[in-house]
């Protein structure tokens, strides 16, 4: 299948460097100039990456990046000319997969969009090539998990969406119940990640998660930090035949 990027920034001469960069690499290119663009082009095409950037006008890089992630699974990498490091926390705490300022290193874009690429379609091969036992469903906290249909259903029984990246996180913690999870091992859990010191991607994904899971008035976090180690999954399990 053809990798196609879409690349997002109110810049022509962005965008035309973007395309120009991706299609010698034999990229697919797709290009957006602000969120309705955006919206259009992930609604009737099939899109494997979108470059992201935080500034588009009248329209706010984040709150788009947030819309894109409730709806679509595909990666986001922000590409910036804000270097505030609280900017940068927001966009991979609110689904960014990466992010990198302006003005950049065309190799190091490639780099980083490739990198992405790869933990994405690792993840996704990884939940195909596990096949789990006919309807091995789990609970906790009232929450059930079916790894067979891949459902996720909370307490009043009501659908919960998750990405493909947050069921398998999730499914490694509701495999190891109260067991202490380093971020390497997490990573090499989900398969086909890249890890380096500055890669916050577990981080990132295990905040969106913890927002999905943690809803309602007085919910208790079920996924906790372990300061200088990683995280642990701090419900009861319960395994019953779905």
């Amino acid at each position: 299948m053809t990798t196609k990027i879409l690349v997002v920034d109110d810049e022509p001469e962005i965008r035309r460097l973007l395309r120009t960069c991706f299609e010698r690499e034999g990229y697919t290119v797709a290009e957006a100039a602000d969120g309705a663009a955006t919206r259009a082009a992930l609604e009737h095409d099939t899109v494997s990456l979108v470059t992201l950037d935080l500034s588009l006008g009248q329209e706010d890089g984040l709150c788009l990046a947030r819309e894109i992630r409730a709806r679509h699974d595909v990666p986001i990498v922000m590409v910036s000319g804000k270097g505030d490091t609280v900017d940068r926390i927001v966009g991979l705490e609110i689904g960014a997969d990466d992010y990198i300022s302006k003005p950049f290193n065309l190799r190091e874009v490639l780099a980083r969009v490739r990198s992405v690429l790869r933990r994405h379609e690792g993840s996704n091969r990884a939940a195909l090539a596990t096949p789990s036992p006919a309807h091995e469903v789990y609970e906790f906290a009232g929450w059930t998990m079916d790894l067979t249909s891949r459902e996720m259903k909370d307490e009043k029984g009501a659908l919960r969406e998750l990405t493909t990246a947050e069921f398998n996180l999730l499914e490694i913690f509701v495999r190891r119940p109260h067991r202490a999870l380093t971020r390497d091992e997490i990573m090499d859990l989900l398969k086909g990640h890249d890890y380096s010191p500055l890669d916050r991607s577990i981080d990132a994904l295990v905040s969106r998660l913890r927002r999905k899971i943690d809803s309602g008035p007085g919910a208790s976090a079920k996924i906790k930090s372990i300061r200088s180690i990683g995280y642990i999954f701090a419900c009861d399990v319960r395994r019953k035949k779905g």
